[in-house]
């Protein structure tokens, strides 16, 4: 693959806006191709940028945000880590102009589409793991995410758990949420409810107890989304619906 001048000149803006500098460019070029260009398409790149960048982000917010649960962390996480966030950083970075793209993307206006922008910074990230190591991906990562760390919305951790799981099932095109009461007892001195939170086709029921209804609901939404985020990365099941519906 041999980039033309502009091509060239976009990669060497790309790699600026990233702090590194590639050794291998054959990398940085794969990374930047979209499977309708050629067989030598980044899709492999992406599975892996992918474990750096949640890596990375967690670290940078497990070490930010020492106070918060695993729960929030993962909150915010997801906030930080998804197609949106990595489109609107491609776009800063001209991301769409080093893109090699097939004739059909090219006239659709691929270079704009954010799955195919988020699909290349990830991309980006497994080639300078590549190119380096996991630590130079690290860095890249933390230089990117820095400010965005930074002016995390604390809100995000504090949402509403009943609705934060129906917003995450809704994401991810699963059933809502039904909560029934286990037990109950309301003696003046002893108010106690047990609600399980049941995920219905996804298998999954949880149970937790509370001084009221509201808070027992609300710890059992919790830990249901907890699981969600854990087993039905958003990424992950929007590939698992595009299949299904096929």
């Amino acid at each position: 693959m041999k980039p033309d001048l502009l091509k060239q000149q976009a990669h060497r803006a790309i790699q600026k806006r990233l702090g590194y500098e590639f050794r291998n460019m054959e990398l940085l070029q794969q990374a930047l191709t979209h499977r309708s260009y050629n067989a030598k398409h980044n899709e492999r790149f992406e599975f892996v940028g992918d474990s750096i960048l949640n890596y990375s982000v967690a670290r940078m917010l497990f070490d930010a945000f020492p106070k918060l649960s695993e729960g929030e962390l993962s909150r915010m996480r997801a906030a930080l880590v998804n197609e949106g966030v990595l489109a609107e950083i491609a776009l800063e970075m001209n991301v769409g102009d080093g893109l090699y793209l097939g004739a059909g993307e090219l006239k659709s206006g691929g270079f704009r589409r954010p799955s195919i922008l988020a699909d290349a910074m990830e991309a980006m990230f497994a080639a300078v793991s590549f190119d380096a190591d996991f630590s130079a991906a690290e860095k890249v990562v933390r230089h990117l995410f820095a400010e965005r760390v930074k002016r995390a919305d604390l809100n995000i951790s504090k949402k509403d758990s009943k609705t934060a799981l129906q917003e995450a099932l809704q994401a991810r095109r699963f059933a809502l949420p039904k909560y029934r009461i286990e037990e109950q007892a309301e003696q003046t001195a002893d108010a106690m409810f047990v609600i399980s939170c049941d995920l219905g086709e996804l298998g999954f029921i949880c149970n937790a107890r509370g001084s009221s209804r509201k808070v027992a609901e609300q710890k059992a939404a919790c830990e249901a989304l907890e699981w969600l985020e854990q087993k039905f990365p958003l990424k992950k099941a929007k590939n698992l619906y595009s299949q299904t519906t096929i």
